[in-house]
């Protein structure tokens, strides 16, 4: 009954995938199950190590786990070079780290991608521990990074695809947080019989459609005339933000049309300035919010955005849709009709607006369908969803069992 999960990420990061860890591994421990977690020191989404922490070796004992974090290179400036930097830098120290926790023999090692290049340093653990190796994808960074255009393309492309596939071939699971991510596993060569479906979840008890949100809505300097256009997570190079300034600029001539964008991020500079230069008073900016403060700034809202490039939908599942469903919120979300955001769309009929990537007319279109909605009332069938398939104690308690299923029978 022991059980390690390592990860670049981890509590106390607010968002992303260290939320979502750092959620996990306290569950796993009050189900009985003897948790340890492998990471680094909370740096994303600022990019800076977080105040209160060293970029150095510990051990703490936390919420009934215990957490050795490794140091990492992390870059104020991305490029591409300097993010496989970072990634490099902690699969060699988390490996040092490693030698030292064979001790722990845990029953499974349970390492979230990314990052990929720590997976060599999990298989080798795994067999001389005896654990099975669980891959957890919640992005495919190989195809994010070429996706995108960060990679480049031809050899270099051909040489990291095939590198993942023999990896991902030599887990004995592969989960993933949503069906087209698995279906994208099965493409490079995963058996079906290795796939557990393991997606993201939302506090559906804490952030609820019953929240009033007027009061932070007046704090901030909204009128209950105003439509607020809420971008909320982080500010990087893959969620395509500038679409949302363009927007501004072409409701300018609509002053109740307000947009806030709330995150921190490594293009969150670049964009305020981007804003700054094109005089968007319809612009606002905040850093991440407390966790405490996600619901009644998800209620003060009227629209939600959840925007990404083409090309990115099903190699990365933004997580914070989860909370806007849980919260009934209205969304315009830009995803390929042929994604899984675009497919749980065409399934769920009125869940949110799916609207075609970096397509500027489609999105002010959505954001004009989305203004025509009542918002007095929740989106009842995003409220539902939440409910029936992200309820963070249901799903992880179907993750134990599907692990079990997968001869995991020691958790």
């Amino acid at each position: 009954m022991k059980f390690l999960l390592y990860s670049l990420n981890y509590s106390p990061e607010l968002t992303g995938i260290g939320k979502y860890n750092g959620e996990l591994a306290p569950s796993l421990s009050s189900r009985g199950v003897e948790t340890n977690v492998l990471t680094a020191p909370p740096y994303y989404p600022d990019w800076n190590i977080s105040k209160g922490f060293k970029n150095r070796w510990s051990t703490v004992q936390c919420d009934s786990v215990t957490v050795f974090r490794c140091p990492l290179f992390v870059p104020s400036k991305l490029t591409t070079v300097k993010r496989l930097l970072h990634l490099s830098s902690f699969a060699i120290t988390s490996a040092l780290r490693l030698l030292s926790l064979i001790r722990l023999k845990p029953d499974v090692l349970f390492l979230v991608q990314p990052t990929l290049f720590c997976a060599p340093f999990a298989l080798l653990y795994c067999k001389l521990t005896g654990a099975k190796s669980v891959m957890h994808i919640q992005d495919f960074e190989v195809d994010a990074m070429f996706g995108l255009g960060m990679g480049g393309s031809g050899r270099l492309s051909r040489v990291a695809n095939a590198a993942e596939r023999w990896l991902l071939k030599r887990f004995d699971v592969v989960s993933s947080i949503s069906y087209s991510m698995l279906d994208n596993a099965v493409a490079k060569g995963v058996s079906h019989d290795k796939l557990i479906f393991f997606p993201n979840w939302s506090d559906t008890g804490f952030v609820t459609p019953d929240v009033d949100g007027s009061e932070l809505r007046t704090l901030w300097g909204y009128t209950p005339d105003d439509k607020v256009v809420l971008y909320s997570g982080n500010i990087g190079q893959k969620q395509g933000l500038d679409i949302v300034l363009d927007a501004a600029e072409s409701f300018k001539h609509r002053p109740e049309v307000k947009f806030l964008i709330i995150g921190n991020g490594s293009y969150s500079e670049t964009l305020q300035g981007l804003a700054r230069e094109r005089g968007l008073s319809n612009v606002s900016f905040k850093p991440l919010q407390a966790w405490e403060d996600v619901p009644n700034i998800l209620a003060m809202a009227d629209v939600h955005l959840v925007v990404q490039k083409r090309g990115a939908a099903d190699a990365v599942l933004p997580s914070k849709l989860t909370n806007i469903l849980s919260a009934g919120g209205n969304a315009v979300v830009t995803a390929e009709s042929n994604t899984e955001l675009g497919k749980i769309a065409e399934k769920y009929p009125g869940i949110y607006t799916c609207v075609e990537p970096e397509n500027l007319s489609a999105f002010i279109a959505g954001l004009e369908s989305c203004f025509d909605m009542t918002t007095d009332q929740p989106n009842i069938i995003a409220r539902n969803y939440a409910v029936e398939n992200l309820n963070k104690d249901k799903v992880i308690d179907r993750f134990i069992q599907d692990l079990k299923a997968h001869g995991c029978a020691n958790l």
